[in-house]
């Protein structure tokens, strides 16, 4: 399973893809797109939808995952990357590539175990579980990663679930049943 994933930002957007067979995790590709602050809002989109496009058409992932944004004083900055995930969010729908959302709770438990981990040990954990020689640069790309391991674990974990659902069936000595699951 290939897994695309990003962390938004309109100045700076990270990607990462991994590929997933299971059991092993392996870095493909990681890196960060970028727009330039004095350009206009509506060229800046277009720069990251045409980029995130690129990267689709190139790797043909078999998902999308991207962190939510979590953002409790700055307005400003908040609504700039809702644009910047609007965007990561469109180009994979359109190619019918589903999209999965993570907190960054999430991720930091799914990588760390730990929901309130630091970035260092977060990138540290990174570098371990795709077995690099070095802690993916820029941070945005490293988190990008973070989001698509998450996403990898989280659906394996999911799939098994939902493989080991059964129907069962608890009976009295009279044959009725009680509850059924």
């Amino acid at each position: 399973m290939l897994v695309l994933g990003f962390d938004p930002g309109i100045a700076i957007l990270g990607y990462g893809l991994i590929n997933y067979d299971g059991y092993n995790l392996k870095a493909v590709d990681h890196g960060v797109i970028t727009t330039q602050a004095n350009a206009e809002m509506p060229g800046r989109l277009v720069k990251l939808f045409t980029d995130v496009t690129f990267l689709i058409d190139k790797y043909k992932p078999d998902a999308v995952a991207i962190e939510e944004i979590f953002f409790s004083k700055n307005t400003k900055t908040a609504i700039s990357i809702s644009h910047a995930r609007g965007v990561v969010m469109l180009a994979p729908s359109i190619a019918s590539i589903p999209v999965y959302e993570y907190t960054p709770l999430q991720v930091k438990q799914a990588i760390t175990g730990y929901g309130r981990a630091q970035k260092q040990q977060m990138q540290q954990m990174i570098k371990l579980l795709l077995n690099l020689k070095e802690i993916p640069k820029p941070d945005d790309a490293a988190d990008a990663l973070a989001v698509a391991v998450c996403h990898a674990q989280s659906h394996t974990l999911n799939s098994k679930l939902a493989s080991q659902q059964k129907k069962v069936t608890a009976r009295y000595g009279d044959g009725s049943s009680v509850l059924e699951v």
